[in-house]
């Protein structure tokens, strides 16, 4: 079956239907990542979005779902150059035409996505639409009729259709060096990935995953040892509520650890401002430096916002990691809180595990803060 991109600025992909037929729009973005397709279709940061995979082949290794970030799809489409038909793992449960299929989900293959990506890297990302219900060559008339649609299309709401409605908790799988009791965590779900769940859990932490519309009173009652703030998807702005509730939680002093939307989130707490990248970074190797430390280290992103960090009141805290490639803002040291945040992904899935150590300082700035060892 034929299928076709049609881009917000009139350019149209001639390609090949994989995943359901119809037609989906949304924000077009691309992702360079050689491996982790699963982890990135699975991923909540891609609500809304079509999401284009820069390596030619994916599917190759199938998909599994003991790999996968979270219960569904949260993309709108998928492009691909060839989505392999048989893939070669003992792990793989089923391919990825069948998996697109199960989720509902409206992707393309055969397209040039070399080309489709210098575009966006050229113009910026982008609205866009698949479909295979028409011929925008033969039938200019229902473009014409699409492309005001395309223009208009915008990922609202974002943290709140994807966060989950009723709390959950998870035991650890380990016990913490410090002894049997485990830390007690509470995580704001703004789009969490399964892995921050399984990173804190092997170090000896019970968490408690919380809607992304917790109050601070709400926090209070659990009285847990910290508080995680989440990935999530679409801009941090929008979510005033939502920020005004984590300034709330900050204030009371406990000790703080967000990643990605909950890095932006936090910012905006306390005065900094976000703005939108060109073409965002979404990848499994992106260069993050350490400013005090004088180290670099590959990094996995899936972010299309970044914090101004010109913008952030010295009083508040200041930068501590920044990108290599573009010397954008990718962490936050906080004096007012007792707090850190970074705008990459250290519990990594896909990508490199460089900077899973994050997780081992949050876990100590807990047991600093319950008078275990020594201030962190």
């Amino acid at each position: 079956m034929q299928a076709y991109l049609i881009l917000a600025n009139g350019r149209v992909f001639r390609g090949v239907s994989v995943g359901c037929p119809g037609t989906t729009i949304g924000e077009v973005v691309f992702a360079t990542g050689m491996v982790g397709f699963e982890e990135t279709l699975t991923d909540p940061s891609y609500y809304g979005q079509i999401i284009t995979q820069t390596y030619p082949l994916i599917g190759n290794y199938g998909m599994n779902s003991e790999d996968t970030e979270s219960g569904k799809i949260w993309a709108k489409g998928y492009i691909v150059r060839e989505a392999c038909k048989t893939p070669s793992n003992f792990r793989s449960e089923e391919t990825l035409d069948s998996f697109l299929k199960k989720n509902g989900i409206i992707g393309i293959e055969g397209i040039d996505t070399r080309s489709l990506t210098r575009t966006l890297r050229e113009s910026g990302v982008m609205n866009g639409a698949i479909t295979t219900e028409f011929d925008p060559d033969a039938e200019p008339e229902k473009k014409a009729a699409l492309l005001p649609e395309i223009a208009a299309y915008a990922v609202v709401n974002a943290v709140k259709t994807v966060t989950c409605r009723e709390a959950k908790t998870y035991e650890p799988t380990q016990a913490g060096e410090w002894g049997d009791t485990p830390l007690h965590v509470a995580l704001l779900d703004l789009g969490c990935k399964n892995n921050i769940v399984r990173c804190l859990q092997k170090r000896g932490c019970r968490v408690t995953v919380l809607p992304g519309t917790t109050t601070a009173a709400e926090l209070a009652k659990l009285n847990p040892d910290g508080l995680m703030l989440s990935n999530g998807p679409g801009d941090p702005a929008e979510n005033v509520e939502i920020i005004a509730n984590i300034r709330e939680m900050l204030n009371t002093g406990i000790p703080t650890f967000g990643i990605c939307l909950g890095h932006q989130l936090t910012a905006l707490a306390a005065g900094a401002k976000t703005c939108k990248l060109k073409y965002g970074h979404r990848g499994a190797n992106q260069p993050v430096s350490h400013i005090s430390k004088s180290r670099t280290f590959i990094t996995s992103q899936n972010h299309g916002y970044a914090v101004e960090d010109e913008t952030l009141s010295k009083d508040v805290g200041q930068m501590s990691y920044f990108n290599a490639n573009d010397g954008t803002c990718e962490g936050v040291d906080y004096f007012k809180w007792n707090c850190f945040t970074v705008q990459f992904h250290p519990e990594a899935n896909g990508g490199p595990k460089d900077t899973e150590f994050l997780f081992d300082e949050f876990v100590s700035r807990m047991l600093a803060a319950k008078g275990v060892i020594d201030n962190a």
